[in-house]
Order: structure tokens, then sequence, then C-alpha cells
């Protein structure tokens, strides 16, 4: 599938809606004018960093690799080692 070209204008409009909604999420915006989700999250993402924004804070606690992760790094080298084994 070919790639589209979206005007500058677009764009802007699509990342204002965005930011102007609070609480939406990148699918819901970007099924009314018909774009990939991903794609406005581009967009936004772009912009945000022209910008000089920092993205958002993820959730409290962050995703289950990320908590996994910290808690793994802060854990005692030989808890690490026996959490990382599995059970026959």
């Amino acid at each position: 599938m070919a790639m589209k070209d979206y005007r500058d204008e677009f764009k802007a409009d699509a990342v204002a809606l965005y930011e102007s909604a609070p609480g939406a999420t990148h699918k819901s915006i970007a099924a009314d004018p018909g774009i990939n989700r991903a794609t406005l999250r581009e967009w936004v993402l772009r912009d945000r960093e022209h910008r000089g924004v920092a993205a958002a804070a993820p959730p409290a606690g962050g995703t289950p690799a990320a908590r996994a992760e910290q808690s793994a790094s802060s854990a005692d080298p030989d808890e690490r080692i026996a959490a990382g084994r599995q059970k026959p």
C-alpha cells in the first residue's frame, strides 16, 4: 500500500484536535479523519518534540515489563537470579 502524503495543515489540525481532547486516545481521534492511529501518534510526538514538550508520563507503575525491570534492578542480585528461574 502506498504511503499517503498529508498536508501540514491537516497534520496540525489532527494534532490540535488530539491535544484539545483530554483523555482521548490516538485511535479515537484518528478514526474521524480516517488516518491510522500510529500515524497520528507519530505526528503528536513530532509536534511535542518540536515544541520542546515532554511526552506524557506513563500511568503509575508503567508497563508490566517496566515494573519487572524496576523491581529486578532494585533487588538483591541473588533475588534477581532466583526470580529469573522457572520451576520445571
